[in-house]
């Protein structure tokens, strides 16, 4: 991962982003809303740690067959996912109240979902959404040597497999939070000082890591172990379902939005300035999908509306359906991509084949 040193164009003959904005802001004056989440998102809280929670206090405290106690952890996983995408996600980005201390116990969800805040903010809210598809930059992009996401990665010999089992690997992306990504990263990120906001001093970030991993490996291996004697093996079989579930539906979620197709994967100049406006990067490097599907649209939490969260990161997703047409008109006036796919299967499939380009050995070494 390279220390960042990208300079986006501030050159937008066209004045495309301050079009943009100004409709957008007239949006919600006219209408006299918040650009915070309301009641829709509130609600949705609500049932999203239902999904997660209740099924475990009920294996905890009822007796019910195998069936069951598997059925109850996937449900665990999708309210896992759910938690990450539609609260945690729109809490760290400042954006599901217009009140601080708000976001920052939402936010704080990240906790008990095996991750942490510091680092997710580092590597989402800053390296992901500054350097969008940038190879070398945006770490959402790096999957070690093991899946190429980039025509600028190195080629190797076993990628020409990775449309078979990458799918395979990305429900591990929870489980390694929980046991190692959130380390390595926390010395990473603080060797560079990078941070969203204030820089955590080392001591806080290094005691609070370790603590809420404690914490976390207590509430969801150890209790149960030892206080509601179940059998060890079960609680590790349905840890790992619950982490896989999860990690499977937030992995497929983010690269149908930047890993397919019709987005660009552009890099810097030697002088590390970019081609484009950030803004307009934005809409070069990201798509939408299966914005018409309602249940879609409800369970991601928007994150189908990419190309209106990269824009504009601090409105809550709940307007994302509305502000789209106005996102999507105003690129197509000034002559600029709006991608979108109209189904999930469409920009799945789009992104496999994707995956398949990638795992073709190039004439020219990357």
């Amino acid at each position: 991962m390279n220390t960042p040193h990208i300079k986006f164009s501030r050159v937008d003959s066209a004045k495309f982003f301050r079009t943009l904005n100004k409709r957008v802001n007239s949006y919600f004056k006219e209408n006299k809303i918040q650009r915070t989440g309301n009641w829709k998102l509130h609600i949705k809280t609500v049932v999203m740690f239902s999904l997660y929670l209740t099924p475990y206090f009920l294996l905890l405290t009822l007796d019910f067959p195998t069936w069951a106690q598997i059925l109850f952890t996937i449900v665990m996983g999708v309210g896992m996912a759910g938690v990450g995408m539609n609260v945690m996600h729109d809490a760290n980005h400042g954006s599901y109240s217009s009140k601080k201390w708000i976001n920052k116990v939402m936010g704080s969800s990240m906790y008990i979902l095996a991750g942490n805040v510091y680092n997710w903010q580092v590597q989402h809210n800053v390296l992901h959404h500054t350097y969008t598809n940038i190879h070398g930059h945006d770490e959402d992009m790096e999957a070690g040597r093991i899946i190429r996401f980039s025509k600028h990665a190195k080629w190797r010999r076993f990628h020409k497999f990775q449309q078979y089992y990458s799918v395979f690997l990305y429900g591990l992306l929870t489980f390694n939070w929980a046991l190692t990504t959130d380390f390595k990263q926390t010395k990473r990120y603080l060797s560079k000082k990078l941070s969203y906001g204030k820089l955590p001093k080392p001591i806080t970030q290094w005691s609070l890591l370790i603590i809420t991993k404690l914490i976390y490996m207590g509430v969801w291996i150890v209790i149960p172990i030892l206080f509601f004697n179940i059998a060890w093996w079960k609680i590790l079989i349905g840890f790992f379902i619950m982490h896989y579930v999860a990690g499977l539906i937030l992995s497929i979620v983010f690269q149908l939005a930047h890993i397919v197709e019709d987005t660009d994967m552009p890099l810097p100049d030697k002088t590390g300035n970019m081609k484009n406006t950030w803004a307009i990067h934005q809409l070069f490097t990201t798509v939408n999908f299966s914005t018409k599907n309602k249940i879609v649209n409800w369970f991601t939490g928007g994150l189908n509306h990419q190309v209106e969260h990269h824009i504009f990161p601090n409105i809550s997703h709940v307007h994302y359906s509305k502000i789209s047409e106005i996102v999507r008109e105003t690129a197509l006036e000034f002559n600029l991509p709006y991608n979108e796919y109209k189904t999930t299967r469409s920009a799945i499939i789009a992104h496999f084949k994707y995956l398949k380009q990638m795992g073709l050995k190039p004439s020219i070494p990357a």
